[in-house]
């Protein structure tokens, strides 16, 4: 690419003094990107304050969002964020954690990939790493499902590119639907979840380009191993999942689609739902579990939470 181009980067951060210096270095080094950091920190009791607001006196593209409201998750802090943040004069919108390390090409090659292929999105694979040097990586480019954006999200937020078009709309919706912004959970699936429902094309990039820290503070990690697959299971299982899914298809307003129809159907819904369960995640593996999930609740039956 010949032309920089304008990102804004959208960091939610709590209590980060420990990486994240190291974060936003790797974002200030991107390859052919113009950037400017937005920075909004829930209230923290470490020197996170002190080492955002040196980067701020000494580089005019790292702005305080806020430093003294208290979120309570990464996802609420990145909702505000959405809300927020002025991107105007901006060609595309990322999001970033606050302790992994960005390789140089990263909003270069999405960028590249949103322009030359006429995608409105895009997400990748991670390189997980720990501190003990072991490395994996997290799959999340397998073929996308018709209603796969109902049920997960397209790999980690901080692997995504938005298009300043689409970055808008998202925008509008979380603005105008801000009082219920507690029926949403996680900012990476809901983004994705709307997108998709909208029509937007979404890329899911097989190349890493990020190393994606994993550590005890994670709030959500990995999660790669089969007794996390398990635990996520129960949890659906259990309809606290399901849940979250059909608040998040409330506040996007999805109650037409029949696979949301279908989970407030009762046990013939769930067998409907067993009958078409390659619809609805990814990976093969994933795809299984959904039969079980749903043949099970077919049996033991579901019954939602009231918002």
């Amino acid at each position: 690419m010949h032309n920089k181009h304008k990102v804004a980067v959208l960091l939610a951060a709590y209590n980060g003094e420990k990486y994240i210096s190291e974060q936003i270095d790797s974002i200030l080094n991107q390859l052919n990107s113009d950037v400017t950091i937005f920075v909004c920190l829930d209230k923290s009791s470490d020197r996170t304050l002190e080492l955002i607001n040196q980067y701020v006196k000494s580089n005019i593209n790292i702005k305080l969002v806020s430093h003294s409201a208290r979120f309570g998750s990464a996802g609420k802090n990145f909702f505000h964020l959405i809300k927020s943040v002025d991107v105007s004069g901006f060609d595309f919108v990322a999001f970033a954690d606050q302790d992994d390390i960005w390789l140089p090409e990263k909003l270069s090659r999405a960028a590249s990939t949103l322009i030359e292929k006429g995608y409105d999105a895009y997400s990748s694979n991670v390189l997980a790493f720990w501190e003990d040097g072991k490395k994996k990586l997290i799959h999340k480019s397998s073929p996308q499902a018709e209603f796969d954006y109902l049920f997960e999200s397209p790999g980690p937020g901080c692997t995504f590119l938005f298009k300043v078009a689409l970055f808008r709309e998202i925008q509008l919706h979380i603005i105008n639907r801000y009082d219920d912004i507690d029926l949403l959970w996680l900012h990476d699936w809901f983004c994705y979840s709307f997108a998709r429902f909208n029509g937007y094309a979404w890329k899911i990039d097989s190349k890493p380009t990020m190393l994606y820290r994993q550590h005890t503070d994670n709030e959500v990690g990995a999660n790669a191993s089969f007794t996390a697959l398990f635990s996520r299971f129960k949890t659906v299982a259990s309809g606290d999942g399901l849940n979250l899914v059909l608040n998040q298809a409330q506040f996007i307003g999805q109650d037409s689609l029949k696979p949301v129809g279908n989970l407030h159907s009762g046990r013939i819904g769930f067998l409907k739902l067993a009958s078409t369960f390659y619809k609805y995640r990814r990976k093969p593996i994933d795809k299984v579990f959904c039969l079980i999930l749903f043949l099970l609740l077919a049996v033991k039956g579901f019954k939602r939470k009231a918002y």
